[in-house]
């Protein structure tokens, strides 16, 4: 039933978006538990959890958590050993 509802990271591109104000699906994400290195449009992202669950494809540790809620986002980045993106 899980797998029934997962994502690829195009899912979160508008969200991404809201809070770094660029292109974020193509930005590499590392993940901090397998090393695998991923475009953030290729990650597992889980909607309905309590905020937003992004996982590794390769070993589905949690990459990032992102909450929205009361005018404030809460950005969880401790699976992520690297966010490298171009400049806008």
């Amino acid at each position: 039933m899980i797998e029934e509802m997962k994502l690829d990271g195009n899912a979160i591109g508008g969200l991404l978006r809201e809070i770094f104000t660029m292109e974020m699906t193509a930005a590499q994400t590392t993940c901090a538990g397998c090393g695998a290195v991923n475009a953030v449009g290729r990650v597992d992202v889980y909607l309905h959890a309590p905020g937003t669950v992004v996982r590794c494809p390769e070993c589905e540790s949690v990459l990032m958590r992102i909450v929205h809620g009361s005018g404030r986002y809460w950005v969880d980045l401790s699976g992520t050993r690297l966010l490298e993106f171009a400049e806008a």
